[in-house]
């Protein structure tokens, strides 16, 4: 069997590191299983989908590293849930009801007093045809409801009917039909909701695996019945938890929180944010992985917490920290040249600097320190001025090397006797001005003996 899956968001927001999560698990899923990886588009929304939110959407995902096999549409795909809607309607799947969102709340609040569930009586079963026309005569128009086979003979009567399916991420599951309303697939002005399009496309689509948050596995014992009633076949699910933020808080393209656009325009690495987006929640520390190849390998289904996982948005700094400190030059030449730092010595200025850098762009604060002017001269004590004339009298003739700093302090604390942070930060702070900073053993030589020289209080 060819495994292939989908990642289905709706081009209404930018994603955020929560949508991030589905569409890993099914790109890595896709990737060791040797399958085909969907993007589809849930744009039946017309007033809230936006074509550049859907060309935000690829761009994110090719950031991430995700490259789907095929990118579709469901507004291209209209003609097939209409036909699919006929076909529901014609067996007598798909009913219409015309209670308005007023008399819906006032049924179930009715329900809840006589002690039983809220869900919808099909009253709109009872209505006739004459009942019917006279309630679109008076400008109703009908919401089209499928029918759940969770009864016998009588539809109102629904009984205990189980859906069972045996989910990749969760194992086996259980939904009773008879506890649920008959979903609603078509809206009053003939627009569908999410549930039929997606059981359509999954099954025109040859979907084998359908992996998601665990908010639809209700969602997932009405769309087998709707798939059994098209006669599709039904895929394998499979339910992870959701992310959430450290106080519980649901994520929101609406929001815009930790979008992936944000969080790219802040120089983050793209396998800090996959890495945080991946692994919470799953067994194992949250460490920062090189690639999307070592993301897979440490996925399994089977160790994915039952409850939501908070995450900290703080880990990105920590889990981007990790990938710059490892990162080689040449995967940051490109940056660095833009930066201003010399093509000549760039790769040693990185191999400097990177312990020092949370993220890439921290480097551009060593650029002028190293390469250029500093902003202010020493304004240390008497002591430490006299001290560092003294020094600067031993520095050694050029050209420096990686020894240059051990020759110099070695000579300077012969002479003057210092030692320990009374020898080493007062030229910290002559060299680069600052009172930290890489070690300057490696910097001194890309400061080069002139620029020492200049910088000289």
């Amino acid at each position: 069997m060819t495994i292939i899956v989908r990642f289905a968001p709706s081009p209404t927001g930018y994603l955020h590191i929560g949508n991030l999560r589905p569409a890993l698990f099914n790109w890595l899923f896709a990737q060791r299983e040797g399958g085909r990886y969907v993007l589809r588009f849930d744009d039946t929304d017309a007033e809230r989908s936006k074509p550049e939110y859907a060309a935000a959407i690829l761009e994110d995902l090719n950031w991430i590293g995700i490259e789907p096999d095929e990118v579709t549409a469901q507004s291209d795909r209209l003609a097939l849930y209409d036909a699919a809607a006929d076909r529901l309607r014609e067996a007598g799947w798909l009913y219409p009801c015309y209670e308005t969102s007023d008399e819906l709340e006032r049924a179930r609040a009715r329900r809840k007093l006589r002690g039983l569930p809220p869900v919808y009586g099909r009253e709109a079963l009872r209505l006739t045809d004459p009942e019917r026309a006279t309630l679109e005569a008076e400008g109703r128009r009908p919401h089209w409801r499928f029918r759940l086979p969770n009864f016998t003979n009588d539809p109102f009567a629904p009984e205990r009917t189980e859906i069972h399916w045996d989910d990749l991420v969760r194992g086996p599951q259980t939904v009773d039909l008879a506890s649920l309303s008959d979903p609603v697939l078509v809206r009053e002005d003939g627009t569908y909701l999410y549930t039929l399009p997606s059981v359509v496309d999954d099954g025109e689509m040859g979907i084998s695996h359908v992996l998601r948050g665990d908010d639809h596995i209700t969602n997932t014992g009405v769309q087998i019945a709707i798939c059994q009633a098209l006669g599709f076949a039904t895929p394998v699910y499979g339910h992870f938890n959701l992310l959430t933020t450290i106080d519980g808080e649901g994520l929101s393209k609406r929001t815009g929180a930790l979008s992936l656009r944000s969080l790219r325009e802040a120089d983050l690495e793209p396998m800090a944010v996959a890495s945080l987006a991946v692994l919470t929640g799953l067994a194992g520390s949250i460490e920062a992985m090189p690639d999307l190849a070592g993301l897979g390998e440490r996925v399994d289904f089977t160790t994915v917490s039952a409850s939501s996982s908070k995450f900290d948005p703080a880990e990105l700094d920590r889990l981007n920290a990790e990938l710059v400190h490892a990162m080689p030059y040449e995967v940051a030449a490109s940056r660095l040249a833009a930066m201003g730092v010399p093509e000549g010595q760039a790769a040693a200025f990185w191999m400097v600097v990177r312990q020092n850098c949370v993220r890439l762009r921290d480097a551009a604060e060593w650029v002028p320190v190293v390469f250029g002017d500093l902003p202010s001269r020493f304004e240390g004590s008497d002591d430490d001025r006299v001290f560092l004339q003294a020094a600067f009298d031993l520095l050694p003739s050029g050209p420096f090397d990686d020894a240059t700093w051990k020759r110099w302090t070695d000579a300077v604390k012969a002479a003057t006797g210092r030692k320990g942070r009374a020898l080493f930060m007062p030229l910290r702070q002559a060299l680069t001005g600052l009172d930290h900073g890489p070690d300057l053993a490696g910097l001194l030589p890309l400061i080069g003996r002139d620029r020492a020289l200049s910088r000289r209080p």
